[in-house]
């Protein structure tokens, strides 16, 4: 096989280097704005800070009544955010867990128990998934109501691992076929039980596949404003990317920015962490899965 001509390899570079640019360039514009002052934001160069502060993420958690420099006390608005933090971790870890509980219970079901018409009720499952949820809004709002949800934390706890339920179990179920059978078959002649095997080897042997349908329930999660800003009324009960919303963007646009950088880093160190694991759980799944 003869090597790739250098302007074949200098293409493809240019190509992942214009593609690393796009992708990292509004993370670094928007931590630029973040730790600008309100006089540099309004004067200086929009790509680039000179005196960076950290004012704009302490205006996050100061108290109501307090001055803020260049704005003054007058006209200081005051936001619950740490109230903000508290659900969205709450938000984030019950929604990234029950998905992957209840995924894994309906995959491992359908991908090692073999019901009649397997591939038939897979595609169904994806098909959900695809489905626009705002087909499915109204009923949604409905049915929070009749639960008595509404301005609940709860009301998101059930919403957002529905939302993430289709793939994740369409996923799990074609990684679970994958798995060679004689695995397990070999722990039942030791006498391991299905639930042992399934802890102790299954499960331990998907790992790669867990992360990856964790990251795409986390990315739900954090991407979503409409539910949300719907579902949490009351200023304290809302999570951080409903709160935002509801900042006074002439005043507090710096600190709006701070907000949305406060969630975007802990989502991007977990994605960035697990990336190599996201992709080999993806992998092995559309291996079977496609």
């Amino acid at each position: 096989m003869s090597p790739k001509p250098w302007w074949g390899k200098l293409g493809h570079r240019s190509l992942v280097a214009l593609a690393a640019v796009y992708c990292v360039f509004p993370i670094y514009f928007m931590l630029v704005q973040s730790l600008k002052t309100p006089e540099e934001d309004v004067f200086g160069n929009p790509f680039i800070v000179v005196r960076p502060t950290l004012e704009n993420f302490e205006e996050l958690f100061d108290r109501e009544g307090e001055a803020r420099g260049f704005v003054g006390s007058a006209l200081r608005r005051s936001y619950p955010f740490l109230d903000w933090l508290v659900n969205t971790i709450i938000v984030f870890a019950g929604s990234v867990a029950t998905t992957l509980v209840v995924s894994v219970a309906a995959a491992y079901a359908l991908g090692r128990l073999r019901p009649p018409g397997f591939r038939w009720w897979r595609r169904g499952i994806l098909a959900l998934y695809v489905v626009p949820q705002t087909l499915l809004f109204v009923p949604l709002y409905q049915v929070v109501l009749r639960l008595g949800l509404d301005d609940n934390l709860l009301a998101l706890l059930l919403i957002y691992p529905a939302m993430a339920l289709p793939f994740c179990v369409w996923m799990l179920s074609a990684y679970f076929q994958l798995l060679p059978r004689e695995i397990e078959e070999a722990a039942f002649i030791e006498g391991a039980s299905r639930a042992t095997a399934f802890f102790r080897i299954i499960l331990p042997m998907s790992s790669p596949v867990l992360i990856a349908a964790g990251i795409f329930t986390l990315g739900i999660v954090a991407s979503d404003f409409m539910i949300a800003s719907v579902f949490l009324l009351t200023a304290t009960n809302q999570t951080i990317t409903a709160g935002i919303g509801t900042f006074d963007v002439a005043l507090d646009e710096l600190a709006a920015v701070a907000g949305v950088n406060l969630l975007a880093i802990p989502v991007l160190t977990i994605s960035a962490l697990f990336a190599r694991g996201y992709v080999r759980g993806l992998t092995a799944a559309m291996i079977e899965g496609a």
